[in-house]
């Protein structure tokens, strides 16, 4: 069985926020990309101003849409 990466972006929910879970732990809904990259700052898994590329399979798993899915 293959493991899932640290982070995970489900699908949006019927308010268009899209939950966001680090290493298995809730840490918020998000409503765009810049709350994700937030997300993931504070988890440690960038350092401040660093570019983070949301399209890397081994960092993010999108599920039900990718990075421009959100409602």
């Amino acid at each position: 069985m293959s493991e899932h990466p640290p982070v995970i972006v489900y699908p949006p929910s019927s308010t268009g926020g899209r939950r966001v879970t680090v290493r298995g732990q809730i840490v918020g809904l998000a409503h765009g990309r810049g709350e994700v990259a937030s997300f993931l700052r504070r988890a440690g898994l960038a350092q401040g101003a660093e570019e983070i590329d949301l399209e890397q399979p081994e960092l993010i798993e999108w599920r039900g849409g990718d990075l421009d899915t959100w409602r």
